[in-house]
Protein backbone atom coordinates (compact mmCIF):
# COMPACT_ATOMS: atom_id res chain seq x y z
CA UNK A 1 0.00 0.00 0.00
CA UNK A 2 1.40 3.39 -1.00
CA UNK A 3 1.52 5.78 1.96
CA UNK A 4 -0.57 8.93 1.82
CA UNK A 5 1.25 12.25 2.20
CA UNK A 6 0.76 13.91 5.58
CA UNK A 7 2.11 16.76 7.66
CA UNK A 8 2.83 17.30 11.35
CA UNK A 9 3.65 20.54 13.17
CA UNK A 10 5.64 20.49 16.40
CA UNK A 11 4.44 23.66 18.14
CA UNK A 12 6.97 24.87 20.72
CA UNK A 13 7.13 27.78 23.15
CA UNK A 14 9.47 28.99 25.85
CA UNK A 15 8.33 29.32 29.46
CA UNK A 16 10.15 30.04 32.72
CA UNK A 17 10.50 26.25 33.09
CA UNK A 18 12.03 25.90 29.61
CA UNK A 19 10.78 24.70 26.23
CA UNK A 20 7.32 23.17 26.05
CA UNK A 21 5.48 21.53 23.18
CA UNK A 22 1.79 21.29 22.41
CA UNK A 23 0.36 17.77 22.52
CA UNK A 24 -3.17 16.91 21.42
CA UNK A 25 -5.16 13.84 22.51
CA UNK A 26 -6.75 12.05 19.58
CA UNK A 27 -10.25 10.67 19.98
CA UNK A 28 -9.97 7.00 20.98
CA UNK A 29 -12.56 6.08 18.32
CA UNK A 30 -10.17 7.04 15.50
CA UNK A 31 -8.66 4.10 13.64
CA UNK A 32 -5.17 5.62 13.34
CA UNK A 33 -3.48 6.33 16.70
CA UNK A 34 -6.81 6.69 18.52
CA UNK A 35 -6.24 7.89 22.10
CA UNK A 36 -2.61 8.86 21.45
CA UNK A 37 -1.09 12.24 22.30
CA UNK A 38 0.28 13.78 19.13
CA UNK A 39 1.44 17.00 17.52
CA UNK A 40 -1.13 18.76 15.30
CA UNK A 41 -1.27 17.31 11.82
CA UNK A 42 -2.98 15.10 9.31
CA UNK A 43 -3.15 14.01 5.71
CA UNK A 44 -2.36 16.29 2.78
CA UNK A 45 -5.54 17.04 0.82
CA UNK A 46 -5.77 18.02 -2.85
CA UNK A 47 -6.63 21.59 -1.78
CA UNK A 48 -3.21 21.85 -0.08
CA UNK A 49 -1.30 21.64 -3.38
CA UNK A 50 -0.37 24.77 -5.29
CA UNK A 51 -2.83 25.36 -8.15
CA UNK A 52 -2.11 23.10 -11.11
CA UNK A 53 0.20 20.73 -9.18
CA UNK A 54 -2.36 18.38 -7.57
CA UNK A 55 -1.47 15.39 -9.74
CA UNK A 56 2.19 16.05 -10.57
CA UNK A 57 5.04 14.10 -9.03
CA UNK A 58 7.01 17.19 -8.08
CA UNK A 59 9.09 17.34 -4.86
CA UNK A 60 8.68 21.10 -4.47
CA UNK A 61 4.88 21.01 -4.83
CA UNK A 62 4.77 18.07 -2.39
CA UNK A 63 6.77 20.13 0.11
CA UNK A 64 4.53 23.20 -0.37
CA UNK A 65 1.44 21.01 0.03
CA UNK A 66 2.85 19.58 3.27
CA UNK A 67 3.38 23.10 4.60
CA UNK A 68 -0.18 24.08 3.64
CA UNK A 69 -1.59 20.90 5.20
CA UNK A 70 0.33 21.50 8.43
CA UNK A 71 -1.03 25.05 8.64
CA UNK A 72 -4.58 23.88 7.87
CA UNK A 73 -4.49 20.95 10.31
CA UNK A 74 -3.04 23.12 13.10
CA UNK A 75 -5.91 25.58 12.61
CA UNK A 76 -8.54 22.81 12.48
CA UNK A 77 -7.25 20.78 15.43
CA UNK A 78 -5.91 23.46 17.79
CA UNK A 79 -7.43 26.73 16.60
CA UNK A 80 -3.98 28.20 15.91
CA UNK A 81 -3.06 30.29 12.90
CA UNK A 82 0.62 29.81 12.05
CA UNK A 83 2.70 31.29 9.25
CA UNK A 84 4.55 29.24 6.63
CA UNK A 85 7.79 31.16 7.14
CA UNK A 86 7.86 30.05 10.80
CA UNK A 87 8.01 26.35 9.89
CA UNK A 88 11.35 24.55 10.12
CA UNK A 89 11.49 21.21 8.29
CA UNK A 90 13.00 18.68 10.72
CA UNK A 91 11.97 15.15 9.68
CA UNK A 92 10.09 12.84 7.35
CA UNK A 93 8.57 9.58 8.63
CA UNK A 94 6.98 6.82 6.55
CA UNK A 95 4.71 4.34 8.30
CA UNK A 96 6.18 0.81 7.96
CA UNK A 97 4.67 -1.81 5.64
CA UNK A 98 2.02 -4.11 7.08
CA UNK A 99 0.01 -1.51 8.97
CA UNK A 100 -3.61 -0.83 7.94
CA UNK A 101 -2.89 2.85 7.22
CA UNK A 102 0.36 4.28 5.95
CA UNK A 103 1.51 7.88 5.77
CA UNK A 104 4.58 9.65 4.43
CA UNK A 105 4.70 12.51 6.92
CA UNK A 106 6.64 15.75 6.81
CA UNK A 107 7.53 17.07 10.29
CA UNK A 108 7.93 20.81 10.89
CA UNK A 109 8.94 22.69 14.03
CA UNK A 110 7.01 25.93 14.68
CA UNK A 111 8.13 28.28 17.47
CA UNK A 112 5.55 30.52 19.14
CA UNK A 113 6.65 33.78 20.70
CA UNK A 114 3.26 35.01 21.95
CA UNK A 115 0.67 33.54 24.29
CA UNK A 116 -2.07 31.74 22.40
CA UNK A 117 -5.43 30.18 23.15
CA UNK A 118 -5.81 26.56 22.12
CA UNK A 119 -9.25 25.51 20.91
CA UNK A 120 -9.57 21.80 20.12
CA UNK A 121 -12.20 20.64 17.65
CA UNK A 122 -13.89 18.24 20.16
CA UNK A 123 -14.25 15.71 17.37
CA UNK A 124 -10.91 14.37 16.22
CA UNK A 125 -9.04 16.10 19.07
CA UNK A 126 -10.49 15.98 22.59
CA UNK A 127 -7.86 17.59 24.81
CA UNK A 128 -4.49 19.32 24.83
CA UNK A 129 -1.59 20.01 27.14
CA UNK A 130 1.71 21.87 27.06
CA UNK A 131 4.57 19.69 28.30
CA UNK A 132 8.32 19.83 28.27
CA UNK A 133 9.83 17.08 26.11
CA UNK A 134 11.19 15.40 29.26
CA UNK A 135 7.80 15.49 31.02
CA UNK A 136 6.01 14.09 27.96
CA UNK A 137 8.51 11.24 27.63
CA UNK A 138 8.28 10.50 31.36
CA UNK A 139 4.46 10.42 31.19
CA UNK A 140 4.69 8.05 28.21
CA UNK A 141 7.10 5.76 30.11
CA UNK A 142 4.79 5.81 33.15
CA UNK A 143 1.80 4.90 30.96
CA UNK A 144 -0.23 8.01 31.76
CA UNK A 145 -0.13 9.08 28.10
CA UNK A 146 0.65 7.20 24.89
CA UNK A 147 2.99 8.73 22.33
CA UNK A 148 3.43 7.32 18.82
CA UNK A 149 7.04 6.36 18.01
CA UNK A 150 7.71 9.39 15.72
CA UNK A 151 6.35 11.75 18.39
CA UNK A 152 8.52 10.21 21.12
CA UNK A 153 11.59 10.27 18.86
CA UNK A 154 11.02 13.94 18.02
CA UNK A 155 10.68 14.80 21.71
CA UNK A 156 13.96 12.97 22.45
CA UNK A 157 15.77 15.08 19.84
CA UNK A 158 14.57 18.20 21.68
CA UNK A 159 15.91 17.18 25.12
CA UNK A 160 19.38 18.80 24.88
CA UNK A 161 17.99 22.31 24.29
CA UNK A 162 17.03 24.58 27.18
CA UNK A 163 15.88 27.56 25.17
CA UNK A 164 13.70 28.13 22.15
CA UNK A 165 16.37 30.02 20.21
CA UNK A 166 18.93 27.24 20.67
CA UNK A 167 16.37 24.57 19.71
CA UNK A 168 15.33 26.39 16.54
CA UNK A 169 18.90 27.13 15.47
CA UNK A 170 19.92 23.50 16.01
CA UNK A 171 16.92 22.21 14.05
CA UNK A 172 17.53 24.66 11.19
CA UNK A 173 21.09 23.39 10.75
CA UNK A 174 20.58 19.68 11.50
CA UNK A 175 20.16 17.03 8.83
CA UNK A 176 16.54 16.08 8.12
CA UNK A 177 15.74 12.86 9.99
CA UNK A 178 14.35 10.42 7.41
CA UNK A 179 12.73 7.14 8.50
CA UNK A 180 13.31 4.69 7.10
CA UNK A 181 16.68 5.92 5.93
CA UNK A 182 16.72 6.40 2.14
CA UNK A 183 12.91 6.23 1.99
CA UNK A 184 11.47 6.17 -1.51
CA UNK A 185 8.73 8.51 -0.27
CA UNK A 186 10.99 11.38 0.80
CA UNK A 187 12.08 13.53 -2.12
CA UNK A 188 13.95 16.65 -1.06
CA UNK A 189 14.09 19.46 -3.57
Amino acid sequence: MTPRPASTVVIVRETVEGVQTLLLRRNSTLSFEGGAWVFPGGKVDACDYPAGYETLDDPESDYRAAINAGIRETREEAGLQIAPDHLIHIAHWTTPMGLPRRYATWFFLCPLHDDVDIVVDDNEILDYQWLSPAAALQANSAGSIRLPIPTAHTLKTMLPYNGLAALCEAMRTADIHVFPENSDYYKPF
